[in-house]
């Protein structure tokens, strides 16, 4: 009977000893880092699936990304559509942001609580009560910019031309063709409206330039990274580098998301 007692005892204290090492296991887990999201913002004359070739690479890192559909119509309709995918999340956000809808909506929206650190590609970044047009007029007019056409409401598009020679001159003809076929056209007095704030100043940035960019001037790109405190990935791409060179595109935002 008392080698009975003994063994239930025993047997007792390794069941107490199994679940206070569970309990210490969850705790760990439970205090590590919760996993990133990368959203991702397009600019004008796109949409969401401007980031169709990146996506892949940061999910084989393990991340969840979300792209953000903007309607180009408005800075604030910008901003209001990125902080909906920014409150659906749980987990801290690397903010992306494309050219001007990413650049100028990012730098609003990047305050969201959420949000961890910056990227911008190829993107304007103005401070402070700056808009576009104030930021870009000290240099010279992209090539791009005269290949834009606006309709009667004002809305802005690039010709097929502007597409395949100054938008995203590194890509196959094919793909510019159904680029200029699916652009969103982009309201022409975004470009006049003033940023609010700037996210940039309390988080951290990285600045994806492009060095052969016809829509926004490179040496521009440059002096805002500097600006922003921003470091630095250039590369010798056009105003999409998102799509000519995603693997060095998605290698920036995973060392970004992966701090």
């Amino acid at each position: 009977m008392n080698s009975l007692l003994k063994n239930a005892v025993a047997a007792a204290a390794i069941g107490l000893t199994i679940t206070a090492g569970a309990g210490s296991a969850g705790s760990a887990l439970s205090a590590a880092a919760p996993p990133t999201t990368v959203e991702q913002v397009h600019g004008a004359f796109a949409d969401g699936s401007a980031w169709n070739r990146v996506v892949p690479l940061e999910q084989a890192k393990d991340l969840k990304v979300v792209s953000v559909q903007n309607p180009l119509t408005s800075l604030a309709d910008h901003v209001a559509a990125t902080r909906r995918v920014l409150d659906a999340q749980i987990e801290p956000v690397v903010l992306v942001g494309h050219s001007w809808g990413g650049g100028v909506v990012i730098s609003e929206a990047g305050q969201h609580e959420r949000v961890k650190a910056l990227v911008h590609v190829a993107a304007f970044a103005p401070a402070e009560g700056q808009s576009v047009a104030e930021l870009s007029k000290s240099y010279p007019t992209p090539a791009g910019s005269e290949h834009i056409v606006a309709d009667k409401e004002s809305f802005l598009r690039l010709t097929q031309e502007g597409v395949s020679k100054h938008f995203a001159q590194d890509m196959p003809a094919a793909e510019t063709m159904l680029m200029a076929i699916t652009q969103g056209p982009v309201r022409g007095a975004n470009f006049e409206e003033r940023t609010p704030t700037s996210a940039w100043k309390t988080r951290p940035s990285r600045f994806i330039v492009s060095r052969q960019d016809h829509m926004i001037q490179p040496d521009l790109q440059q002096a805002m990274a500097k600006t922003i405190g921003a470091q630095v990935v250039s590369l010798p791409t056009s105003q999409v580098p998102q799509q000519s060179r995603p693997e060095d595109v998605a290698h920036a935002i995973t060392a970004v998301a992966s701090r």
